[in-house]
């Protein structure tokens, strides 16, 4: 069996097109994120690589297969937790590239001095990213019912997953 070796970068001015190539069409399909699903490139920009975002890159031989931000979840009182978001290119999928991420955005948020992650809306019939998040420790702490308006499914409940660093 082949391994593959993924790489975990910070994200580079040169990376923007190619990290909004894995953004733009998750955030169009309106499954994952609770974010306008019309944003132009422009909008789309401005939410991943917003001030408060530290981006990543994750490639595979080179080649860009996903992304991530960290941030703290909450400013004052609330800033000794982080935030992420993990985006996975579509033909990426199933390679073990989001774990990485989440591996990788963990010991990030430790050299930063965070002292949790929280994720604040995962959506519930993101079925595969909710059993990864838990493989890695995190606990659902919340439910929110019906929050999420799902384009195929309808309103559905999200979760609000935590983990200690």
């Amino acid at each position: 069996m082949m391994t593959m070796t993924i790489t975990i970068r910070a994200a580079t001015d040169a990376d923007r097109p190619a990290v909004l190539a894995i953004v733009a069409p998750v955030l169009a399909a309106g499954e994952t994120y609770a974010i306008a699903r019309d944003l132009d490139s422009a909008g789309v920009e401005a939410y991943w690589f917003a001030p408060s975002h530290e981006v990543f890159i994750a490639e595979i031989d080179g080649v860009p297969v996903g992304t991530y931000y960290l941030m703290p979840n909450q400013a004052g009182g609330g800033a000794h937790v982080a935030n992420c978001g993990y985006m996975t290119a579509s033909t990426a999928q199933g390679k073990g590239v989001a774990r990485a991420m989440c591996e990788h955005s963990l010991a990030r948020a430790r050299e930063r001095g965070f002292r949790a992650m929280q994720f604040n809306h995962v959506v519930s019939t993101n079925t595969r990213a909710v059993a990864l998040w838990q493989t890695l420790g995190f606990q659902i702490v919340g439910t929110l019912p019906l929050a999420f308006n799902h384009p195929l499914h309808g309103y559905v409940d999200s979760y609000v997953m935590f983990r200690a660093l």
